[in-house]
């Protein structure tokens, strides 16, 4: 017998399998939607998401941090406990989800800090009261077939783009069929100042970093913050310095 709770009609049910200490989110496929290791459960499961807070490496101290697509809510988690001083939003549109972050996730109540929202994500970038606020935009946006992300025109990217302050920053996964990464890069770089693609890691997903204002790469001092928010958050930063050098040397 279901769960009813995490089985709303009208989306997507969300289920659970556990292997090895890890809980993982499914909605109604095999494909993981998110994961959590059960004894760090606070803690970034999955490399690519991980990869997601490489924005770290240009701001060590966001106010306003934004997820589209909950997933196991591991970004939400983590920038909420890791960011006293900043704001997290995240925006989900299947209840089932929410729902089930909540109870087998470890996602904390709403509160002053912290706002999750059961909308369409469209409806959070399309929103004027949004823009020109958002230090940090992390996009993940999948459905339960998960062939490519269900949010990826030219005017969606432009959105996102809205929503950030002058130098705010978006990181997306872009996972899929092959024939999605050159259209969303297309449109992302119509939106974006500067947008970089970090090497595939597992099960094809590629994690873009956009910027509203391209920086100027110092890969020292790039190297340096990389140890720091190794030793400060226990992520692998140097390995994201690694994926934007080889990513200017390939454009060279």
């Amino acid at each position: 017998m279901p769960n009813r709770r995490f089985d709303q009609p009208g989306h997507p049910p969300a289920t659970i399998t556990e292997y090895q200490g890890v809980r993982s989110l499914h909605l109604g496929t095999s494909w993981v939607q998110g994961a959590m290791r059960l004894s760090k459960p606070d803690a970034i499961e999955l490399e690519y998401v991980q990869m997601m807070m490489m924005w770290l490496l240009f701001n060590d101290d966001p106010r306003q941090i934004v997820q589209l697509g909950l997933g196991s809510a591991a970004l939400t988690k983590f920038c909420y406990h890791r960011f006293p001083h900043a704001r997290v939003s995240a925006a989900e549109l299947n209840p089932n989800v929410i729902a089930i972050c909540e109870s087998l996730f470890g996602l904390p109540p709403n509160d002053a800090r912290l706002n999750v929202r059961e909308m369409n994500a469209l409806d959070f970038v399309n929103d004027p009261a949004n823009h020109g606020k958002v230090d940090v935009l992390q996009v993940d946006l999948y459905d339960e077939e998960a062939r490519g992300p269900v949010l990826d025109t030219p005017e969606f990217y432009r959105a996102c783009a809205d929503c950030l302050g002058d130098d705010g920053i978006m990181t997306a996964n872009v996972f899929g069929d092959f024939s999605n990464y050159d259209k969303n890069l297309q449109h992302m770089e119509l939106a974006f100042d500067a947008v970089v693609w970090l090497p595939e890691v597992h099960d094809a997903n590629i994690v873009v970093i956009a910027f509203k204002r391209a920086p100027v790469l110092d890969f020292s001092v790039l190297y340096e913050r990389a140890a720091a928010i190794r030793k400060q958050y226990n992520l692998p930063a140097k390995a994201w310095v690694n994926g934007l050098k080889s990513w200017m040397q390939d454009q060279q």
